[in-house]
């Protein structure tokens, strides 16, 4: 019998440690940390994955970004959160040339700093950033700054071009030069015609 309850007892620990870790995943994933458990524990270090596909919507320039991975710490001095932020991924650009997909990586250092100031207004321009509630959301400032990794253009490799680039379309095909045939327009292929006659009444003598 007393087996029996220490088995269940492990059970019920190893449950719930299971799902002490699933919330702390949860958390580092969607990036909301705890203002309570940044106060406890800062520097407070964390790592994850989030997802900001979303931004595929935001701007056309981007044709596809999926998670990105993350990592920072969080240090706090009187009212304000000061979070260094490492940010790296890889988005999918159209190549300037070619419009073939090319596959852009970046790596994003960053800080954020917050106000947990209930008084505490945002001003225009300001660096500072205001925490309603327990929770802070880092989530739009990681899209913030992916958004601003985006470079003017990038450019395919040949092989890429090659492989990937349209040969054809509604209405038109790419042609080798050596292929094109060359056409004389109508109104002089009269005048070619009456100059070779000219030719073969006039020899050279």
């Amino acid at each position: 019998m007393k087996k029996d309850i220490r088995c269940k007892e492990k059970i019920l620990t190893n449950n719930a440690f299971a799902f002490k870790i699933k919330l702390v995943l949860s958390e580092v994933i969607n990036m909301k940390l705890s203002i309570q458990k940044i106060l406890q524990q800062a520097p407070y270090s964390f790592e994850g994955e989030t997802d900001v596909s979303e931004l595929v919507s935001f701007d056309n320039d981007i044709r596809q970004v999926g998670s990105v991975q993350v990592s920072g710490v969080a240090s706090i001095q009187n009212k304000t959160i000061t979070v260094n932020l490492s940010i790296k991924g890889v988005m999918v650009l159209p190549c300037a040339r070619s419009l073939v997909d090319v596959d852009y990586p970046f790596e994003v250092d960053t800080i954020e700093v917050f106000s947990i100031d209930p008084f505490y207004t945002e001003e225009d321009e300001s660096e500072i950033h205001p925490i309603k509630g327990e929770i802070l959301d880092l989530t739009p400032f990681i899209k913030e700054n992916v958004l601003l990794e985006i470079p003017f253009r990038v450019y395919a490799d040949k092989e890429a071009i090659e492989k990937y680039a349209l040969t054809a379309g509604d209405g038109w095909s790419v042609v080798e030069e050596d292929n094109v045939e060359k056409k004389i327009d109508p109104r002089l292929s009269k005048l070619q015609s009456l100059l070779t006659d000219d030719k073969n009444e006039n020899p050279k003598e």
